[in-house]
């Protein structure tokens, strides 16, 4: 914030200074005014991309992470037989773009990932972590989300 005593030296810029500073102060006082639903309505959200299935039957989605505006990546687990599953998948597919999935645990350090240039998703990618926790990642054209160490079962399972 500007100091308005500093500011009143400059001459003219203190009325821009005002002006600038009372639009500031006002905002939120005029949305607050605003009825909800057309506040809503104002501030546009991004589509999240729909689960497609193509991890198979049995496996059901266990987390997700929105990959900016530009797509989502999925966890799925099939608790039959104990995989996980990574797919990226595009919010609008359309020309191809570079993509990866991967999914991942520590000990021992093991990857499955599918990368390349894709319209509509990349994956799927499996592996069996069962008791382990897992690392998962998503990118479409250099937006990356995912999450360290997540989704952990009973750590009962020897590796």
């Amino acid at each position: 914030m500007i100091d308005i005593r500093r500011a009143s030296a400059i001459g003219s810029a203190v009325t821009a200074t005002a002006t600038a500073c009372a639009a500031v102060a006002l905002a939120p006082a005029a949305v607050a005014a605003e009825p909800a639903a057309q506040r809503a309505a104002a501030a546009p959200k991004a589509a999240a991309a729909q689960y497609n299935g193509v991890c198979g039957s049995g496996y059901t989605v266990v987390n997700s992470a929105q990959i900016g505006t530009k797509g989502t990546v999925f966890l799925t687990y099939n608790a039959a037989t104990g995989e996980n599953c990574v797919v990226t998948i595009r919010t609008k597919p359309g020309k191809a773009v570079h993509m990866t999935a991967s999914l991942g645990f520590a000990s021992p350090t093991t990857w499955a990932t599918d990368t390349g240039y894709f319209t509509t998703y990349a994956g799927p990618v499996h592996l069996d972590a069962r008791g382990l926790c897992v690392t998962w990642r998503g990118e479409i054209s250099g937006e990356v989300a995912g999450k360290n160490g997540t989704n952990c079962g009973s750590l009962a399972a020897n590796r």
